[in-house]
């Protein structure tokens, strides 16, 4: 799945009592998981507007209200947008101290909770699927990105590979339910310090997942999903002490 459509797996549309304010947690979203790369240009506003079921003045403050908390760059003219300026800040084990401290221990085990329980169902059930090869190929592509991402970058493709096992079930509740899950945590992700020794592991399991779901071999992917988040939480929990 391309970055256009993952995009429209996390805006999805916003209720009315507080479009302003969903609109701007819809695009934050999109942005803090690196669905629109820094750099990048947000969709068009006739296109994101229908999508997430708003009129185009609500969608323009919302872009305006992040422009100028710094998350986007309005341009104007032929090639004008709303391109993505934030790009996460280094990672800093007194950052994810402050984030854990705003979050409080218990929103925190929640919400590792809801994604072991969300990721996990998600490989197990594309496990069960009669994946075509396009799909498996998508699958195989995402992984192999990952592993070529520098420093800079690995958050991004991390999250990509992770969301690309929800999206590729053909479930779009399930996709959104899984972006929403890593969401949470994503500030927490992005200040754990970067580990050589960590993310060769990781690629390990990765690997693992995805063996699993080309085998379609639900527990097992079910099993290599969750030894790798128990190690994430387990590297949160040592920076943490």
């Amino acid at each position: 799945m391309d970055e256009s459509a993952r995009l429209m797996t996390v805006l999805r549309p916003v209720r009315a009592g507080n479009a302003f304010e969903e609109t701007v947690e819809r695009l934050l979203q999109a942005i803090k998981l690196g669905v629109v790369a820094p750099g990048d240009k947000l969709p068009a506003e006739r296109e994101l507007s229908a999508r997430l079921g708003i009129s185009r003045v609500t969608l323009r403050e919302a872009i305006r209200a992040l422009s100028d908390a710094g998350y986007l760059d309005v341009r104007r003219g032929r090639y004008g947008g709303a391109f993505v300026t934030y790009v996460p800040p280094k990672p800093d084990a007194g950052d994810l101290r402050q984030a854990v401290r705003r979050m409080g221990q218990d929103e925190l085990s929640d919400a590792l909770t809801f994604r072991l329980a969300v990721d996990c169902g998600a490989a197990q059930i594309l496990a069960t699927c009669d994946l075509a090869e396009d799909k498996k190929a998508v699958l195989v592509h995402r992984l192999a990105e990952l592993n070529r991402a520098g420093l800079d970058d690995y958050r991004r493709l991390d999250t990509a590979f992770h969301l690309s096992i929800a999206e590729l079930t053909g479930s779009a509740l399930l996709a959104t339910t899984c972006a929403d899950a890593r969401s949470r945590i994503s500030d927490l992700l992005n200040a754990i310090p970067m580990l050589q020794v960590n993310l060769d592991h990781a690629a390990v399991q990765h690997q693992a997942i995805v063996d699993a779901i080309l085998a379609a071999d639900p527990d097992a992917a079910r099993r290599a999903v969750t030894e790798h988040l128990e190690g994430t939480a387990a590297l949160l929990r040592a920076f943490l002490s």
